[in-house]
């Protein structure tokens, strides 16, 4: 977390944060889709506020005082970065032996994490009175650590700023958002997304860029991770012409599988992608998220029915809840599988 600086589609959100005569709030959260920079921006926020000598003709950190010295070196003793159990073991170095309460833990951000703030909030910051805490993802804490951090933000401490980034931000207890200045982020344009990538070396993520809805950030991590062939081939399936729902549950059963594979929300999250496509085909002649698949999906779209289709799409919405915690996840995928192949199917005469 050494960066200082913004990304470039970010400056009017840097401009409306810093520009705003009330001045920085003592809770911000950072909300918008996954992969559009928002940890990035964090952390230049982050470096900006501990900063002894910030650059004030580009409004960003200097990168070169001594605060600035061990943010970058991971070390600052005015800063905590709350994240989710599990990450914070294996960044500890914890041993093999606890890889079964890594496995429970990695979604969560617990209340132990929250109440071990306490003292770093309520006595003074080393190098100034500034102190400031990263929380990420803030939808991963569980109900009794937001209750533990609600009663902090209640009553904050002069010199003491709560930075929440959340991709799932309804999910946190409406009485913390009531407590926190909302900034939302956007995507950037197609243009300066694929700009980004290019200047990262990230060519060959291009592909990824649509069916990672315009995120560049996602879209390179995703194939650094060596997701694009899982991407494609879960792409491929939901426009194959075949209706047998045991076969495709199967083969995104066996991307589940591999090591550092999808999770079950990322298999719906395609699936609802792509009953948004053929939705989005009949009405603009033209794909969103699987963009050269256009032949296949013209195929499905000419003979199904557009109500099944668009009603299916809702139930996913409301069956993604399911999909962190599936009791069965076999199970489940036989059933989105073969709900899905209905919604798709030729329409009756």
């Amino acid at each position: 977390m050494s960066v200082n600086k913004y990304l470039s589609w970010h400056g009017n959100e840097w401009r409306q944060l810093w520009d705003a005569p009330a001045g920085l709030p003592h809770a911000l959260l950072l909300a918008g889709p996954a992969g559009v920079g928002k940890s990035h921006f964090a952390a230049a926020l982050v470096q900006r506020i501990l900063c002894e000598a910030p650059r004030q003709a580009a409004d960003c950190a200097c990168g070169e005082c001594t605060s600035c010295r061990l943010f970058a070196a991971g070390n600052h003793p005015d800063f905590r970065h709350v994240i989710p159990e599990a990450e914070a073991l294996e960044a500890e170095g914890e041993g093999a032996a606890d890889a079964a309460d890594k496995k429970k833990a990695s979604s969560q951000i617990l209340i132990g994490q929250i109440r071990a703030l306490e003292s770093f909030v309520y006595i003074g910051g080393h190098l100034s009175n500034r102190r400031v805490i990263l929380l990420e993802p803030a939808e991963a804490m569980n109900p009794s650590a937001e209750n533990s951090l609600l009663k902090i933000l209640e009553e904050p401490p002069a010199g003491v700023c709560f930075v929440l980034v959340s991709d799932r931000w309804r999910r946190l207890l409406p009485t913390i958002r009531s407590r926190c200045r909302t900034l939302m982020f956007g995507r950037p344009g197609a243009a300066e997304a694929r700009q980004w990538l290019a200047a990262q070396g990230g060519e060959k993520a291009l592909p990824l860029l649509a069916m990672t809805g315009g995120a560049p950030i996602r879209a390179l991590d995703e194939f650094e991770k060596g997701r694009m062939k899982a991407f494609e081939d879960v792409a491929s399936s939901l426009f194959d012409n075949g209706g047998d729902f045991l076969a495709l549950a199967g083969r995104w059963e066996s991307h589940l599988k591999k090591d550092g594979g999808f999770k079950m929300e990322d298999i719906v999250a395609m699936v609802q992608k792509g009953l948004f496509d053929l939705a989005f085909l009949a009405m603009t002649g033209r794909l969103r998220f699987f963009e050269g698949r256009e032949r296949q999906a013209e195929a499905i779209a000419a003979r199904a029915d557009a109500g099944n289709i668009l009603g299916y799409y809702g139930e996913l919405l409301r069956a993604r809840a399911l999909a962190s915690h599936p009791l069965n996840p076999r199970l489940f995928l036989d059933d989105i599988a073969a709900r899905y192949l209905r919604a798709i199917a030729p329409a009756r005469p």
